[in-house]
């Protein structure tokens, strides 16, 4: 059975994810600290309790799903953090920085190095960073330091691991959802949860290992780093 493990599963994106591949019959291992939103998806879909920032909680689910092969891995789990005061010029909060990376960054880094070989041995092989083009040196327009230096961050782990799973056929890819109308997107945004995750499961299921590597938005097109 074709399986996908999604962090952060059940509320905003990670919950329209799991909706979309339980749709599709597919096996959803939707990792989130509390079921909250999951109840009453229909389909073959499977709680696992984690904090993504607790490794060795990490490590044990990966021996738990050791017998898994997980075509799908999307690390989807991530904050935006306060913004000002916090995160402009004048007003940094350590603490603040320091509690983005470690969801934003550190954390998925740490489950890719947990999963990689269940995504390995999976027929779609298939590793899934949902970044932001907040994270984008060619884009950049100031502020947000934290949150832009995590995802710019997480784009360069992203880069590393194609090059250090590439001869395990791993794809992998960063992928940005778009400004979309979550929590963390704020309700202004131009695009709804419905617009993006369906574009995003196409777009996914659209990549080769032509793809390896690239930082991408949600409806395919290539973004600059």
């Amino acid at each position: 059975m074709t399986s996908v493990l999604i962090t952060g599963a059940a509320r905003g994106l990670g919950l329209e994810f799991t909706k979309l591949y339980a749709a599709r019959g597919w096996k959803v291992l939707a990792c989130a600290r509390k079921p909250g939103g999951l109840k009453g998806v229909k389909g073959d879909v499977q709680h696992h309790p984690l904090e993504v920032t607790d490794y060795e909680a990490v490590k044990a689910l990966a021996q738990e799903l050791s017998g898994e092969a997980i075509d799908i891995l999307i690390c989807n789990a991530g904050i935006a953090g306060r913004g000002s005061p916090g995160q402009e010029f004048g007003t940094f909060d350590a603490a603040e920085g320091r509690k983005i990376f470690e969801i934003n960054t550190v954390a998925p880094l740490m489950m890719a190095e947990a999963f990689a070989e269940h995504v390995a041995r999976s027929q779609q092989k298939k590793l899934i960073a949902i970044t932001s083009i907040l994270g984008s040196l060619a884009n950049n327009s100031g502020g947000r330091y934290f949150y832009r230096a995590s995802k710019a961050a997480l784009n360069m782990e992203w880069n590393c691991l194609a090059k250090d799973l590439e001869g395990k056929g791993v794809i992998c890819v960063a992928l940005h959802p778009g400004w979309v109308q979550t929590d963390m997107g704020g309700p202004t945004a131009p695009l709804t949860i419905d617009e993006s995750v369906p574009a995003m499961v196409r777009t996914i299921d659209g990549f080769t290992t032509r793809h390896n590597g690239r930082y991408i938005q949600y409806d395919g097109t290539e973004l600059s780093w």
